[in-house]
C-alpha cells in the first residue's frame, strides 16, 4: 500500500473521519490531523463568505507535496484533501493527516504538510466582508 493514501480536491463537504481512516495503520502510534475551517474574522474584519479556486495543476501539486513529506519524514501514511467552491463560515476548507510510529514525528510531519501545502499548492481564497468589500488571499 502506498504511503500517500488520499489526495483530492473536492467541491463538497470534507470529512475528518475519511482522512483519519485513510491514514489508519497498525504500525502508527501517532496520528496528527489538522482541519482548517472558514472563520468569521480576518484581521479584525468580519468575514461573511468565502470561496476557494484552484489551478488545474493543484491536485497534482498537492500530491507532489504529500509525496515530498512522505520522503522526508518517512511516515506510515499521508492524506490531504482541500475544498474548492463556496464555503459557509465554519465549513472545513482543508484536512490533512500523517500517521507515524511516534507522536512527535506525526506532529512535525503534519505541520510540514499543511505549511508546504499553503505555501506552494495553487489554491486561492476569496473572502467577502461585512462591509461589502472582498479580497483574494494567496494569489500574490
Amino acid at each position: 500500500m502506498s504511503v500517500v493514501r488520499l489526495v483530492a480536491l473536492r467541491d463538497s463537504e470534507l470529512s475528518v473521519d475519511e482522512v483519519r481512516a485513510a491514514v489508519a495503520d497498525p504500525a502508527a502510534g501517532g496520528i496528527a490531523l489538522f482541519a482548517g475551517a472558514g472563520r468569521n474574522d480576518d484581521r479584525d474584519r468580519e468575514v461573511t463568505g468565502l470561496s476557494y479556486s484552484a489551478h488545474p495543476s493543484a491536485e497534482d501539486e498537492l500530491r507532489r507535496v504529500a509525496t515530498e513529506i512522505a520522503e522526508k519524514f518517512r511516515p506510515h501514511a499521508v492524506a490531504a484533501v482541500h475544498r474548492v467552491g463556496d464555503l459557509a463560515i465554519g465549513d472545513l476548507a482543508v484536512v490533512v493527516a500523517v500517521a507515524c510510529s511516534h507522536r512527535a514525528e506525526a506532529f512535525d510531519a503534519c505541520r510540514a504538510l499543511i505549511d508546504e501545502l499553503k505555501a506552494t499548492v495553487p489554491i486561492w481564497k476569496h473572502q467577502q466582508f461585512a462591509d461589502g468589500q472582498s479580497e483574494w488571499v494567496g494569489s500574490a
